[in-house]
């Protein structure tokens, strides 16, 4: 995790204050910063929102507690200590009830006030190490949810594994559903910029005429109810990863800026003149097909190349019918609460089956609809979703559901399937049937009926 350095911003109407405090803090390794009062403090934390904060009790218009009062609800993570020369019990309290990290009284002696400032810079890269490995670990967790054996998915996995140590712009290609922004989160995640910040935007979600202003910020005046200045997401992101979801829904004209932005790195808000620098890996996705799109003219021919330097292909859920055992085992695990529950053959069958235009999302809220459903440890075709229910005809006629390629198809995914996992855990075939769910009884039959492990042996070359 590389560490980035201590914000530190000192709020006192005494300029001499504010000296020492910057010396002081400069000498610890902090990014510095001042303001005369509580108003100028909360303007300047709009764009530079700081990690530490020391302010003056006693100030004209805006007073400490007030100040306090006002970071807490903008910046809740950011530590405050209150100085004072008029120093009470009372004040002290009241201060820690509003969110103050500590108190120091005034006149104070350069030990003291270093040793404040060290314990703050601590709990401020505790905190943030904490969160860092919370992300990480949901980051992981998504990964994870990136399950399959095939080899569509584990060409997937590799580019991940050789993306995540760079910072070249990536560009996600796939339907929906099929998982673009786990890859985006593992490839930040998994890297140098894991404990940079990581800003998703749906850009498909985004209202036309407001674009510019949520990627690239506003100033104040810049439109009616423009009353503060306020940071766009390549801002948020700066220093780390930038996500653009649905990157071929942005208008033309918001193309262009955007494309300026990436080659000039730097951007300008909406109504100023002042150019902001930008340090930002962008990772875009995309339904669509671009290269038609820009040969359409209805996306920016040089804006496809700016983006597309390297590009990761995530495959469908129907291309890879063999990885949907194994997704179903491990939505039942991530949504069952550690219950022990298995899937009836007949289930397993339509879901192996369905076309699946959702993708692995739609699977994944296929499973959740089962598990509310279910009244057993068991899921059958009846607790699944009615799109996955056999049609009525069908019913009427079993010998039609399924037809006989389809059993084909079923049992040749069932093999891979487990030989597959039987190969990944060793052999051991306790941890096979755990993973695919079934009882041992089961387990030995399919492998003697696919020669598998101990039953590889064509029945021929056995007698």
């Amino acid at each position: 995790m590389t560490e980035a350095p201590i914000r530190f911003l000192v709020v006192d109407d005494q300029q001499s204050i504010r000296r020492l405090c910057i010396t002081v803090a400069r000498n610890l390794g902090f990014e510095c910063a001042e303001a005369a009062s509580g108003e100028d403090a909360l303007r300047r934390m709009e764009c530079e929102p700081p990690d530490v904060v020391l302010a003056d009790l006693r100030m004209e218009n805006m007073d400490g507690l007030d100040f306090l009062a006002a970071i807490k609800r903008l910046q809740p993570a950011t530590e405050v200590t209150i100085m004072t020369g008029f120093g009470s019990v009372e004040t002290a309290v009241h201060a820690m009830k509003l969110g103050a990290y500590d108190y120091i009284t005034k006149p104070f002696r350069l030990e003291e006030l270093t040793l404040m400032l060290q314990r703050m810079a601590e709990r401020v890269r505790l905190l943030n190490e904490n969160r860092f490995l919370r992300e990480r670990m949901d980051a992981e967790s998504e990964l994870n949810g990136i399950v399959g054996n095939s080899s569509r998915i584990q060409d997937v996995l590799r580019m991940v594994a050789r993306l995540k140590e760079g910072t070249s712009p990536v560009l996600i290609c796939g339907e929906s559903g099929t998982g673009k922004e786990l890859v985006a989160r593992a490839i930040h995640f998994g890297g140098a910029l894991a404990s940079r910040p990581f800003i998703a935007v749906d850009c498909g979600s985004l209202v036309p005429t407001l674009v510019e202003s949520e990627l690239f910020g506003y100033e104040r005046g810049a439109f009616t109810g423009a009353v503060k200045t306020k940071q766009g997401l390549f801002e948020a992101a700066h220093r780390g990863t930038l996500f653009l979801d649905e990157v071929g829904e942005l208008p033309l004209e918001m193309q262009a800026k955007l494309l300026r932005a990436l080659q000039e790195k730097e951007i300008r808000r909406v109504g100023g003149n002042q150019p902001v620098p930008v340090c930002v890996r962008v990772i875009a996705a995309t339904n669509r097909n671009l290269e038609a799109a820009y040969q359409q003219g209805t996306f920016r021919k040089d804006l496809y190349f700016r983006l597309n330097v390297v590009a990761v292909h995530l495959p469908t859920l129907r291309e890879r019918k063999s990885d949907i055992p194994l997704l179903v085992h491990w939505f039942l695990d991530r949504h069952a609460n550690g219950e022990k529950l298995s899937i009836s053959d007949s289930a397993m069958a339509a879901l192996v089956e369905y076309d699946w235009p959702g993708n692995v999302r739609e699977l994944e809220n296929s499973i959740e609809h089962a598990l509310a459903l279910r009244n057993s440890s068991q899921i059958d075709i009846a607790d699944l979703p009615p799109t996955l229910q056999p049609r009525p005809a069908e019913q009427a006629r079993p010998s039609a559901y399924p037809q006989r390629a389809d059993v084909t198809q079923l049992e040749q995914v069932e093999r891979v399937t487990i030989a597959r996992v039987f190969e990944q855990v060793q052999g051991d075939k306790q941890r096979a049937r755990q993973m695919l769910g079934i009882s041992r009884a089961t387990l030995y039959r399919k492998l003697k009926r696919y020669h598998i492990g101990p039953f590889s042996m064509p029945p021929s070359a056995a007698s």
